[in-house]
């Protein structure tokens, strides 16, 4: 891994802002990823259920604009009038460059690896096609996309080799309304409260912040979001976990007990020498580090489930 996870929450880690209050669906974000990226076509005609030809992110689709119809009540009605009128909501979705980021650890060939910049990114020349990474996402963000020969995973990068150059990723840099927004990921967050308390003083109160909590399932996102409703109207899982992300801790957990055990063993091998100690002594005591470690062995699995 290249980059620090702990560094990865403090200063030098930069990422998205989405306001999705000042979106109006250009679609220029899709259009720019994909000429700047060369990310083949993934079809133009619309679903026939909105303006959408693009569904979701996936392999061939690092950028999606969503556009979400709403029906809501016309405001300053009179009193028994029950007329309605649509309400659109557009958000440009991303990979989010989780700080505990599932696709990342389960890739067993490395092709997966954090950047100096926080961010995760996909070697094509790496990645054997494996496709664990595809569910591994709780965002349905990566996928695979099929080649001669076999096929190998894609995703947003965003922009590593730009970012390498001193320039902001195609997306952000092409759109129009800043609905985007590229930084220092901290300065963006602290931007994102202001933000959000503008939006919800003029009215707008289901307002909120998607993907900046730092204590979240997925550690906090490198791309997060200020919505105008439930992520669930956007598509996007309302409570995201990451399974992987206490695999460390388990790593370290596994290798004290297996320290523990073998200097256990050692110790009982040196008891059962000739002459060091009776054969019932050196048994009792082997006994009883059997017995210390199934015990240390259930107060860390007690303190894991609590």
């Amino acid at each position: 891994m290249a980059f620090d996870l702990d560094e990865a929450i403090g200063a030098g880690r930069v990422g998205f802002f989405t306001d999705t209050s000042v979106c109006i669906g250009c679609k220029a974000c899709e259009v720019a990823c994909k000429e700047w990226n060369a990310v083949p076509e993934d079809g133009l005609t619309f679903t026939g259920m909105s303006y959408d030809n693009t569904v979701g992110l996936g392999a061939d689709t690092w950028r999606h604009v969503a556009f979400i119809e709403q029906r809501r009540p016309l405001g300053h009605q009179e009193p028994g009038l029950n007329d309605q009128d649509f309400r659109w909501l557009m958000a440009s979705d991303v990979c989010k460059h989780c700080t505990h980021a599932a696709c990342l650890d389960v890739c067993p060939t490395g092709s997966l690896f954090r950047t100096e910049y926080g961010t995760v990114v996909v070697q094509e020349d790496v990645c054997n096609g494996c496709g664990y990474c595809v569910p591994a996402c709780p965002f349905g963000v990566i996928g695979k996309r099929e080649r001669a020969g076999g096929g190998t995973a894609a995703k947003c990068t965003m922009c590593y080799d730009r970012l390498g150059a001193g320039e902001e990723p195609a997306c952000a840099k092409t759109c129009p309304t800043d609905s985007i927004q590229f930084g220092d990921l901290e300065e963006l967050r602290e931007r994102a409260e202001r933000r959000l308390e503008q939006v919800r003083a003029s009215g707008v109160t289901s307002a909120r912040l998607y993907g900046h909590d730092t204590g979240d399932g997925v550690g906090g996102m490198g791309a997060f979001f200020l919505l105008l409703d439930e992520p669930e109207v956007y598509g996007l899982p309302p409570d995201p976990v990451v399974t992987t992300r206490d695999l460390p801790a388990m790593w370290r957990h596994t290798a004290t007990a297996a320290l523990a055990l073998l200097a256990g063993m050692a110790a009982a091998a040196w008891l059962r020498r000739p002459g060091t100690a009776s054969t019932a002594g050196a048994s009792t005591t082997a006994d009883s580090t059997t017995a210390a470690l199934r015990a240390w062995a259930g107060t860390a699995i007690s303190r894991r489930r609590a």
